[in-house]
C-alpha cells in the first residue's frame, strides 16, 4: 500500500483547508471564492472545488489529502472526490448553531461513501462558549445509527490532525504497524 486518499469534509469554518495545512508536507493547494453562507462563520473565503496536500510517511506510503468544498452549491464535487478514496474525515464545528444539521447533511450526503470505506470525525471550536458538548455529537451519531471514533481537535495542531488521520487507517488496517 504505497497511495492512499483520504476525503476531509464538512461545513464552512470546520476547519478542512486550514488542517490540511498543518499536516502537509507541500504547501496546499487550494481553490477559493467569496463565501456566500458567511452568515454561518465570519469567513470572507471558502472553498470552491478542493484543497489538496500530501503527507509522506517513513515506510513510502504517500497519503493525498483533499478538502471537499462546505458549501451545499459545491456538493457536486464532494461525489467526484470521493472516488479512490480509503475514508472520510469528516469536521463538525461544534459551535455553530446549525452543528448538528451540519453533521446530519453531511454524514448523509456522505452515507455511501462511508458505509463502503473509514469514517472519523473531528470536533472542532470546542473552546467556544456555543460549543456543544462531545456526548452531544456522539448521540447525534447513535441516533443515526453510525460507529466511529469522534474526537476534539484544533484544525491549526498537527498533531490533532495527524490522530484523525492515524484513527482513520487503523480503522481501515487494524493490523497496520506503528
Amino acid at each position: 500500500m504505497s497511495q492512499l486518499k483520504i476525503i476531509f469534509s464538512g461545513p464552512v469554518g470546520a476547519g478542512k483547508t486550514t488542517a490540511i495545512g498543518s499536516i502537509s508536507d507541500i504547501p496546499p493547494i487550494k481553490t477559493e471564492a467569496n463565501a456566500t453562507e458567511s452568515f454561518y462563520t465570519k469567513k470572507s473565503h471558502t472553498t470552491v472545488a478542493m484543497d489538496y496536500g500530501v503527507l509522506n510517511l517513513d515506510d513510502g506510503t504517500t497519503i493525498h489529502l483533499y478538502g471537499t468544498p462546505g458549501q451545499k452549491r459545491f456538493d457536486f464535487m464532494w461525489e467526484i472526490l470521493q472516488k479512490g478514496g480509503v475514508g472520510l474525515i469528516l469536521l463538525i464545528n461544534s459551535a455553530s448553531p446549525r452543528v448538528l444539521d451540519d453533521m446530519h447533511d453531511f454524514l448523509t450526503a456522505f452515507r455511501s461513501f462511508i458505509d463502503k470505506t473509514a469514517l472519523v470525525i473531528g470536533v472542532t471550536h470546542m473552546d467556544r462558549k456555543t460549543a456543544q458538548p462531545l456526548e452531544t455529537i456522539i448521540s447525534h451519531m447513535e441516533k443515526l445509527r453510525l460507529s466511529a471514533p469522534v474526537f476534539e481537535v484544533d484544525p491549526r495542531e498537527k498533531a490533532d490532525i495527524a490522530m484523525l488521520i492515524e484513527a482513520l487507517v487503523y480503522s481501515i488496517i487494524p493490523d497496520l504497524e506503528t
